[in-house]
């Protein structure tokens, strides 16, 4: 076998291995040949893009729904034109950055996919073409100005047969919580009933997936859980604390054929009466700390002056809910927008760089005899010596307006775990 090694790899940038909006990934093609090898080329290849497909069946009559979405699409080639690459083995160095467009995060389930990956292809005459490729998780940079507002919503019911009435208020004091955060919320009730009313929450996700002109909907619950009733002619609030599992997906509200959102439900079951209930969109953010989050003592303290609905500020107050997260963001990692537009392609020649193509020597690499591309002996070697050729190479790219897969479970990108149903954190609540 010619060629005993052909991978790609990139390099982490952060504890949790995950890239966002203007990053600028940088690893290597690896290849190891057994003899002297002659391609036609080398390209590598940057790519997001999102899949959905689903049957459905209608008695005899079965129908295939799919679509695709394309986000980026980025091709350079690393060698090009015929070459004879030596015996041994040879590493392309590659830098790539990622758009700045608005893109979904990286996504996996039966149903659809949202996918970032990078690829490189190797072409030779005659034969098929080898690849190789990995995934990587690509998660979007949020609009944090937006998910920081606090919401709120109401709704009053008429229990029939003149039992009275009955309304309920739910706040939070932000939409968007990170992954692994607490989520507060505050339940005001005024029961001028003459039931008895017991109020329960759930926070669900709901999944959307759109394919030639169809939708096909799931939704799974992520907590449930209740609160103390509030008997007859019984008025006040109280404040409910549950802890977002780590594991969960971000929401996807940028994807044409794919969404993801959150909701938190929170109803007051009463008999014989249909049940008054709130729904409000909770977005669920990856686990980074952009810039834009306030202090912890407003986040997760719930400042009363800024929300305007009383949350507690101290430990200690007579709600038996207290707000606890211990969340603390952490210092922007640095989402600067990178320079240049364009392919900069850098090989390592001795001379003068051409214009418009970015080139600069890099320190270590091979200097060839005359200007063009070929290969570079290794020392040792009894192939004839030829023109050297760069072994360093980058390159990056300007996003383009316009344009929308998500990695498979590999080596490259392990599937994150399915979200389960979860017990919520519970306890003796007191109406005020």
């Amino acid at each position: 076998m010619t060629i005993k090694t052909f991978e790609i790899q990139y390099n982490s940038i952060n504890s949790r291995n995950t890239f966002t909006n203007g990053d600028t990934m940088t690893g290597k093609v690896i290849l190891e040949t057994t003899k002297v090898l002659k391609i036609k080329s080398l390209v590598f290849i940057g790519k997001g893009r999102a899949r959905v497909c689903w049957r459905e069946n209608h008695g005899d009559n079965h129908h295939v729904y799919w679509a695709n979405e394309k986000f980026y699409s980025i091709k350079h080639h690393i060698l090009a034109g015929t070459e004879f690459i030596e015996k041994g083995r040879h590493e392309f160095v590659f830098s790539f950055k990622i758009p700045e467009k608005d893109m979904p995060s990286t996504f996996n389930s039966p149903v659809g996919k949202v996918i970032h990956k990078v690829k490189a292809e190797l072409k030779q005459s005659m034969k098929l073409r080898k690849k190789a490729k990995a995934h990587f998780t690509f998660v979007s940079k949020p609009n944090m100005d937006l998910l920081q507002e606090p919401q709120s919503g109401c709704q009053d019911k008429n229990i029939s047969s003149g039992f009275g009435n009955v309304s309920l208020d739910v706040h939070t004091p932000k939409r968007g919580y990170m992954q692994g955060e607490d989520l507060t919320f505050k339940v005001e009730i005024k029961n001028c009933s003459t039931c008895s009313v017991k109020p329960k929450f759930e926070l669900y996700e709901k999944r959307s997936y759109l394919a030639q002109g169809h939708r096909k909907l799931e939704t799974h619950t992520i907590l449930t859980g209740r609160i103390d009733d509030a008997s007859s002619q019984e008025s006040g609030h109280v404040f409910k604390t549950v802890s977002i599992p780590a594991q969960l997906p971000p929401s996807i509200l940028n994807c044409p054929i794919i969404k993801l959102e959150y909701r938190l439900w929170i109803y007051l079951d009463i008999e014989f009466a249909k049940d008054p209930a709130v729904k409000l969109p909770i977005v669920i953010l990856p686990m980074f700390h952009p810039e834009g989050i306030p202090p912890a003592s407003i986040v997760n303290g719930f400042d009363a002056q800024q929300t305007g609905f009383g949350f507690p500020q101290q430990p200690g107050s007579a709600l038996t809910w207290q707000l606890n997260s211990g969340f603390a963001p952490q210092p922007n990692p640095g989402f600067a927008q990178q320079p240049g537009s364009g392919f900069a392609r850098q090989l390592s020649l001795n001379f003068p760089p051409q214009q418009g193509m970015g080139f600069a020597p890099q320190p270590g690499s091979i200097s060839p005899q005359q200007p063009g591309s070929g290969i570079a002996p290794q020392p040792g070697s009894n192939f004839p010596q030829q023109p050297g050729f760069a072994r360093h190479q980058s390159f990056s790219y300007a996003p383009q307006p316009g344009s929308g897969f998500l990695p498979l479970p590999g080596p490259d990108f392990p599937q994150q775990p399915a979200s389960r149903l979860c017990t919520a954190t519970s306890g003796s609540s007191t109406w005020l």
